[in-house]
């Protein structure tokens, strides 16, 4: 099970790269980005699907990487669910934490992707959008599961969008959980008191 907690490759010097909580070091989006200067480093979605396996393969060679799920949270949970949708079969379940479902229809993924892909590439963004990639799926079936809190002031704000994700997967008919927590918002707790469960369901997948 991989999970998706580096934010962005950090620490290349690109000017403004420390400067917003929402892009750089910050918000890599697990995107690769054409935009220079962001283009060389910013590569997340190829360090996770490609690079990162690859590491662990050589210094670990007695696991078995046949059986793999991702898991992330709120950014990163985006970020686990396009490297699944965008890569059937290559892991057995998905799992995320207030994910941004729907980043090019979100003001937080719009102003990222316009940075990182750029504004003239608009009609490409929709390779790196969940809600986008999952009604083109054709692959394996996904498991999917997604906790939401009810008091959680990014989804209040619009930048999460789960029920657009919950009604894409219906349309496209894939399997999906989305469960609301009530009282709980962005934050450590809501991740701690729920984490078993997202343990549970892939190993329920994992094992097979």
């Amino acid at each position: 099970m991989w999970f998706v907690l580096l934010l962005s490759p950090g620490g290349c010097g690109i000017e403004g790269e420390d400067d917003r909580w929402d892009f750089g070091t910050a918000a890599g989006f697990y995107l690769d980005a054409t935009r220079e200067p962001w283009a060389t480093n910013y590569r997340m979605y190829s360090y996770v699907t490609q690079e990162l396996p690859q590491l662990i393969t050589q210094h670990f060679p007695a696991l078995d990487t046949s059986r793999q799920s991702i898991m992330g949270h709120s950014m990163g949970g985006h970020g686990a669910l396009i490297c699944a949708l965008k890569n059937p079969g290559l892991y057995k379940s998905v799992s995320a934490f207030a994910p941004i479902c729907h980043p090019t229809a979100a003001p937080v993924g719009r102003s990222a992707f316009e940075g990182y892909l750029g504004a003239e590439q608009e009609d490409k963004w929709a390779q790196y959008d969940a809600t986008c990639l999952v009604q083109h799926y054709d692959g394996p079936p996904l498991q999917i599961l997604i906790d939401q809190g009810l008091s959680d002031k990014f989804l209040e704000a619009g930048q999460l969008q789960p029920d657009e994700f919950v009604a894409a997967c219906k349309n496209a008919e894939m399997a999906v959980i989305l469960r609301k927590r009530e009282g709980y918002d962005h934050g450590y707790f809501f991740i701690s008191t729920f984490i078993e469960e997202h343990f549970k369901h892939h190993a329920q997948y994992l094992k097979s």
